[in-house]
């Protein structure tokens, strides 16, 4: 089931890098415009689908840890559907594109080292590649979703979208664009526990072997 898994969020994954730099290499910056209207669709399906990896967490069936990988998807979820999805003006931004690119990097590496795994195939290269290329793209994926946020707060200003007001005698209002600069700060909060576990996974995972080449 996971090796079935890791294999369509593979190839989905492959099929929106790949999609993207053929349409780079055809348009050129035209290409970047459009990116969430061309791939849209699949990066939403993906990304829900990755919600089943924390219920492969909590049923035991996958024994990453759970709290690292509970950030990772609400970040994504948060940023595509609640920030990217809900505004159109957004959406055509070059921020989306950079954002994608990251995320889809990571991911087609990711899945790829994970479908070998579980039929028991390490290949050093991959394995490497696999622990090592998150440390730098993670935190700049961060800061892509940050800026991704800023950059759609005047519109959920403008527009006033998932901002209530309830009439009196509640007299009780939440402005969204007060939820999404809260929330700023705990991405970066988030961000540091995620980079301080992907080292300690580096080091379970390559630490042995990283002392082996420094002795040699």
């Amino acid at each position: 089931y996971l090796f079935v898994y890791d294999l369509v969020q593979f190839c989905g994954h492959s099929w929106i890098f790949t999609n993207m730099i053929i349409r780079f290499m055809s348009f050129g910056k035209d290409s970047l415009a459009d990116t969430f209207y061309s791939i849209g669709l699949v990066m939403r399906l993906c990304q829900l689908l990755s919600v089943l990896e924390i219920l492969h967490i909590l049923t035991g069936i996958d024994k990453s840890r759970l709290l690292p990988r509970f950030l990772q998807i609400t970040e994504r979820i948060i940023v595509l559907f609640v920030v990217i999805n809900s505004q159109e003006e957004v959406q055509g931004k070059y921020i989306v594109c950079i954002l994608f690119f990251l995320w889809n990097l990571l991911d087609v590496v990711r899945y790829t080292y994970n479908m070998l795994a579980r039929m028991g195939i390490y290949y050093p290269a991959l394995t490497w590649l696999n622990f090592s290329l998150c440390v730098p793209l993670y935190p700049l994926s961060v800061l892509a979703k940050a800026f991704a946020i800023c950059v759609s707060l005047p519109y959920f200003e403008s527009f006033g979208t998932y901002s209530i007001e309830l009439p009196f005698p509640l007299a009780f209002s939440i402005y969204f664009p007060y939820v999404l600069k809260t929330y700023l700060p705990l991405l970066f909060i988030g961000m540091c526990f995620n980079i301080q576990n992907l080292f300690s996974e580096r080091k379970a995972h390559l630490g042995t072997s990283d002392v082996k080449r420094k002795r040699s």
